[in-house]
């Protein structure tokens, strides 16, 4: 088991919705960790198991004051709430403002998110909302210690054209230089793209041409629905089927293939 890195670059692909289904259907054990340093969307979109709301103050938050002083991988439950299905998570910042008090943290909690995995209590994947990402984004930190970088991309021209700038520059510090089509390097980087349905096997196919063209070290790992009713349903504001929506179905999808493709699941 181990770190799942899941990001974006510009616009509003939908991160959260996307490492909340993933880690929802996950084939294992999973903690949701939302590591984005603009601020966490999760305790105000979901509900707290007890029916009631998530605390703000357990999370990110309350992590970020133990890391200070060293951190185990199995603290991370200390800073974890339950949503309603069951779903554990570390819920984010309260804002950018407090993104101040991680400065010098990042690595130490990446460490910590990858060797969960090995904790002889309460082994699980941590997948990591790590939003948007940017040149200078300090969430990249924990890049180097996830098994996989999922970079989440909308379909759009613009959207796709930064998807594949975001994953050159990400190879390149990640890998150590521009690897090329055929040498993916470690961690893999994926693209994730979020579709309209029946769109899947065409824009995957064009996507790939397209980074094999630009001689960039990262695939296309599978397309997640867009349905915008799924994702209410995920966040509690809609009743119905979860499991039967769009989303799910095709959350389960990418959960049956990606972590026996990269090796992720041991």
């Amino acid at each position: 088991m181990a770190l799942i890195a899941i990001a974006a670059d510009k616009g509003s692909p939908g991160v959260t919705t996307t490492a909340v289904a993933l880690a929802a259907v996950w084939p294992r054990r999973a903690l949701l960790v939302e590591a984005d340093p603009s601020g966490g969307d999760i305790v105000y979109r979901s509900q707290a198991a007890h029916g009631g709301v998530l605390d703000p103050n357990t999370g990110m938050l309350s992590l970020a004051a133990t890391a200070r002083r060293g951190l185990a991988a199995e603290q991370l439950w200390d800073h974890a709430q339950p949503l309603a299905g069951g779903l554990d998570v570390v819920v984010g910042l309260g804002g950018s403002e407090q993104a101040a008090g991680l400065v010098g943290l990042w690595p130490t909690l990446g460490r910590a998110f990858a060797t969960l995995a090995e904790s002889p209590n309460g082994a699980a994947d941590v997948l990591a909302d790590c939003g948007r990402i940017g040149a200078d984004s300090p969430s990249l930190e924990l890049f180097s210690h996830a098994a996989l970088v999922l970079l989440v991309s909308r379909t759009e021209p613009e959207q796709l054209a930064r998807v594949r700038d975001r994953a050159a520059a990400l190879s390149a510090k990640l890998h150590g230089s521009q690897r090329g089509a055929a040498a993916l390097g470690f961690p893999p980087i994926g693209v994730l793209l979020v579709a309209e349905p029946g769109q899947s096997a065409r824009i995957v196919s064009q996507v790939n041409d397209m980074l094999v063209a630009s001689q960039i070290a990262a695939r296309v790992v599978g397309t997640l629905a867009h349905d915008p009713a799924g994702a209410e349903q995920l966040a509690g504001r809609r009743r119905g089927r979860l499991d039967k929506s769009l989303l799910i179905r095709s959350a389960r999808q990418i959960t049956a293939d990606v972590p026996h493709r990269y090796g992720v699941l041991r």
